[in-house]
């Protein structure tokens, strides 16, 4: 299922548009690699499975560009990715 954007955005005060604007595209992105892998899973032809697994891969792409801007707007973004980085190392066998 699809996710849904979880606020109005006419409600999001100015200075915190853009981020939220690139966070809601984040979302959109991670729901599109989402369906074109589930889809490639569903089909028996082996043509539309490349293709719904290339559409993806780009769709990855898009998700590192909305995370790059994201990440060069919110610094407490950086720290909180990074403190979650640490927490997954910590956490490994």
């Amino acid at each position: 299922m699809l996710a849904q954007i979880p606020f109005d955005l006419k409600k999001i005060a100015q200075e915190d548009l853009d981020n939220q604007l690139l966070r809601v595209g984040l979302i959109a992105e991670l729901d599109a690699i989402n369906l074109y892998e589930q889809m490639a899973e569903l089909t028996q032809d082996e043509h539309i499975k490349k293709v719904f697994m290339a559409v993806a891969k780009e769709e990855k792409e898009h998700v590192g560009e909305f995370q790059a801007l994201l990440l060069a707007r919110d610094a407490e973004q950086v720290k909180e990715l990074e403190e979650g980085r640490q927490e997954v190392e910590e956490l490994k066998p």
